[in-house]
């Protein structure tokens, strides 16, 4: 037949020992594809962080009490098992569109040339933390909800998240040393503010472990601390990524710091307003399900705002190699 090639055995014998490097050897994917598949690969990363929210808010966090089947007889749920199951093997099964994004992101940066290594690894490091991430999942069930685990389970989804995020950003820049855009004293000021900001997420899984959205309708252990005492330690600590984040946007406009990371804090800002008021309006609305989930997505969103801060502060340019034009200098600046 016209216009199919012909695979021969030694085709079919190097696609099985090395598929990764078959399909590098057969296409290039263009720039904007391998961007695309890093950012869908995070965006997924962030939808399963959201959809497991809506697992424990539903009260499902048991409707599959088993793992890795649904039942000790049924591998997916069944009817009798009601909504509860649905909405957890739901979840379960969208594990398997993220690990098709993130393969989707390994391919497209395994087929870009010149070969990047560093964002081929990135990629691998994504699926090992969602393999990982699965088998903490099943523990999780095993274990009945027990908070520790489910705050394993959502820290590691944050690592998760920043590991795609900086993905996405290398699509975008190119292999060269990094360069500084502003001085010592802002790169250490947005440093203490990303230590703060992991303080913050941590904190708020204990918040989540002692409050009183268990993830199932029985009674489940709760982490033994005050819930009032440590949402307000929260709070604080909110305060402080606040006004650090609103110094640091100041400290920029004053040193004259280029655009991009004047833009990313800014945004940051924002998203920090925006989570704020939501996290107040559910404190004192007693944790109403959709406004907790609202805040686990803004949660991410923040997280992923203090990353794009990060790196915003360095260039890195591009080095194309022999043969291989690297982007023009007005594109680059454009993209900048």
């Amino acid at each position: 037949m016209d216009g199919v090639p012909n695979v021969t055995r030694a085709d079919a014998a190097a696609a099985v020992r090395n598929p990764l490097a078959f399909i590098a050897a057969r296409w290039t994917p263009d720039p904007r594809t391998v961007r695309r598949a890093a950012l869908v690969a995070l965006i997924m990363s962030v939808v399963i962080v959201v959809t497991g929210g809506a697992v424990r808010l539903t009260g499902s966090g048991l409707g599959c009490p088993t793992w890795p089947k649904c039942t000790d007889h049924s591998l997916t749920n069944t009817s009798e098992m009601g909504v509860h199951g649905a909405i957890e093997f739901g979840n379960r099964m969208l594990t398997y569109v993220l690990c098709a994004a993130v393969g989707w992101a390994i391919i497209a940066a395994r087929s870009q040339k010149p070969f990047r290594r560093s964002l081929t690894r990135l990629g691998w490091a994504q699926f090992w933390i969602v393999m990982g991430n699965a088998i903490l999942g099943g523990i999780v069930v095993l274990v009945g909800l027990n908070p520790y685990t489910v705050a394993a389970h959502f820290l590691l989804s944050s690592a998760l998240i920043a590991v795609a995020t900086v993905m996405w950003q290398r699509t975008r820049e190119g292999d060269a040393a990094p360069r500084p855009l502003v001085g010592r004293p802002v790169q250490q000021m947005v440093w203490v503010l990303t230590v703060v900001s992991v303080l913050l997420i941590a904190v708020g899984t204990v918040v989540t472990g002692a409050g009183p959205h268990a993830g199932d309708s029985s009674e489940v252990e709760r982490m033994p601390v005050d819930w009032e005492t440590v949402s307000k330690a929260h709070a604080v600590l909110a305060w402080i990524v606040v006004t650090l984040t609103f110094a640091l946007w100041f400290v920029l406009k004053a040193v004259d710091a280029p655009k991009g990371p004047l833009s990313r804090t800014r945004d940051l800002f924002l998203v920090l307003l925006a989570q704020g008021v939501i996290g107040y309006v559910q404190y004192f609305t007693d944790l109403p399900e959709v406004l907790v989930g609202l805040h686990m997505l803004g949660s991410c969103l923040v997280w992923i705002g203090v990353l794009r801060v990060v790196l915003a502060l360095r260039e890195r340019a591009w080095e194309p190699a022999a043969g291989v034009p690297g982007p023009s200098a007005e594109a680059t600046l454009s993209r900048a």
